[in-house]
């Protein structure tokens, strides 16, 4: 099978998972704030751009709603359950987002580096897993690796770039904005690709700012095309010029009453240090990437070592396709620890990272690969430690469906560690709808009370009523609860005393609980802390 084949018969077995398991999924805590706005957006044009509803809806003003729209809209023509068409949706958005991925790699190597780099992203629980359920942060991360994409392409041409290709920038990163405000990170690094291909001009300064001006004209066309976009998919955006740097500064300052946990300790997230998303980073990835991006490192220490004296830039100039690749990587990463933003999820909020670190982990791979290949012996050695590399995420990952977010590789303690509180677990509370039909299990054949049993939840409240039926209603009143699902998350399971009569569990480690509430006193049904 040709490199191109093996890319092909790559995407098939993606696109085969998808449509096999984007209904396994539970919902997550946002979704129905989410998919509420996306409604509301549909009002604001239905109404003729009266119904404005959509901008005083909680802080959701604050976001895009690309993904929202799209999905409130098949809500309207799709007969099916409306959670499963938005994880199915946002699993697209992540497959295009692999597509990019692909295109990049193989544009910066070869078909095989591309298939080592989709394949890393699979790998790593923290992509594969979240591609269903978390819809805003996969969709975001897909619109900017084709940001990145075309940002690569378009540096290497200036400062004659062809206008179709300017077009589709600012295709990209309009929609990227109609997500989130952080799409400012894809501005940015275009930005310092275009003066970095200014730098290398060969010349005086004069030669480097006619460059400088020619580059900037030539990519004049894309602003209109992002600005038409994100005033469409992000209305509030375009109501005021400083609406903008009002989402950017708002959520550089965010502050929520909740906590998270690194490495076993608990902190607000207003309080994590500068070392939270490197650390979550290195826990996340699987060690074949982690392997992949120590080699990647040296291999740019070495092209720096070996590259030409100042003031000779072709040399320089072969390598600025990466440079695209490599901020869109650390630029982030270095500003979020020069800032120190209130951070929790682990690595959710900047899961726009993976995609392409994992372009330069397949980079670090294969520079590997052709240093070690020219030995029988090493080749042998290298290809075996692959193989074992892939085959234990894989292993993991399968054992945790559908809850395979979840996972960590063996630095951090893997899955165990997490469930035991060290790190970031069922944050999305995935594991509710699962429990859910533990309980209609638990109680089938018994008479049905006169009044609907009442369920406390763990978790946001859509995330059991949607899966239970009318003999059962959700309350917020937990000391008369009858019964308590919970996520183990955080020990919120241990809120509520009664009775456990089920679990979902993976690798013997619960990662939701199930408890029968009615057989306590008044005393025992207190909530404990």
């Amino acid at each position: 099978m040709t490199a191109q084949g093996k890319g092909l018969a790559l995407f098939a077995l993606i696109a085969v998972h998808i449509a096999l398991t984007f209904g396994q999924h539970g919902i997550s805590n946002d979704e129905w704030v989410q998919h509420t706005y996306g409604r509301l957006l549909l009002d604001y044009y239905a109404s003729g751009l009266t119904d404005m509803s959509a901008f005083h809806y909680k802080d959701l003003y604050l976001y895009g709603g690309l993904f929202d729209l799209i999905a409130a809209a098949l809500e309207r023509v799709l007969p099916m359950n409306v959670w499963d068409m938005r994880h199915l949706l946002s699993a697209a958005f992540g497959f295009a987002g692999m597509v990019a991925v692909y295109r990049l790699a193989r544009h910066l190597l070869n078909d095989t580096a591309a298939c080592i780099a989709v394949a890393l992203l699979m790998l790593t629980g923290a992509w594969s897993g979240a591609l269903f359920t978390h819809t805003k942060d996969i969709p975001f991360a897909a619109c900017m690796a084709w940001v990145t994409w075309y940002t690569t392409l378009i540096v290497a041409r200036l400062p004659a770039p062809p206008l179709g290709l300017v077009l589709k920038l600012g295709l990209a990163i309009g929609c990227a904005f109609g997500l989130r405000v952080g799409a400012v990170f894809g501005v940015m690094v275009l930005g310092l690709g275009v003066l970095a291909s200014m730098a290398l001009v060969d010349g005086d300064w004069r030669a480097r700012l006619a460059h400088l001006g020619r580059s900037v004209r030539a990519l004049l066309p894309a602003v209109p095309v992002a600005l038409a976009l994100i005033a469409l998919f992000w209305p509030w955006a375009a109501q005021a010029p400083g609406n903008l740097i009002k989402a950017l500064t708002t959520f550089s300052h965010v502050t929520f009453a909740i906590q998270t946990v690194l490495d076993g300790q608990i902190m607000a997230i207003t309080e994590v240090p500068r070392s939270y998303l490197p650390i979550y980073l290195a826990v996340r990835l699987p060690e074949l990437a982690l392997a992949g991006l120590v080699a990647a490192l040296g291999a740019v220490l070495t092209a720096a070592m070996t590259a030409a004296p100042a003031g000779r830039h072709r040399p320089w100039r072969q390598h600025l396709p990466w440079l695209t690749v490599i901020l869109a990587a650390l630029l982030p990463l270095a500003l979020a620890i020069a800032t120190r933003p209130a951070l929790y999820n682990g690595i959710r909020h900047f899961t726009f990272l993976l995609p392409p670190l994992a372009v330069l982990a397949a980079a670090g791979l294969y520079a590997l690969w052709q240093h070690v290949r020219v030995s029988r012996s090493l080749a042998a050695a290298f290809i075996a430690l692959c193989v074992i590399g892939a085959l234990d995420p894989l292993v993991a990952l399968a054992r945790l469906h559908p809850y395979h977010y979840v996972n960590y590789n063996r630095l951090a303690g893997g899955f165990e560690a997490a469930v035991a509180g060290r790190w970031e677990a069922d944050y999305w509370s995935n594991g509710v709808r699962e429990a859910t039909g533990l309980l209609r299990d638990h109680l089938k054949g018994t008479t049905r009370p006169a009044e609907p049993w009442q369920v406390a939840v763990c978790a946001d409240p859509v995330e059991a009523d949607a899966w239970l039926g009318p003999e059962f209603v959700i309350t917020r009143d937990w000391v008369r609860a009858d019964f308590f699902i919970s996520t183990t998350h955080m020990d919120c399971d241990s809120v509520l005393a009664g009775r456990v009569i089920g679990q979902v569990a993976r690798e013997g480690l619960p990662l939701t609980i199930l408890k029968d509430r009615r057989m306590l006193t008044a005393e025992q049904r207190r909530v404990l802390r």
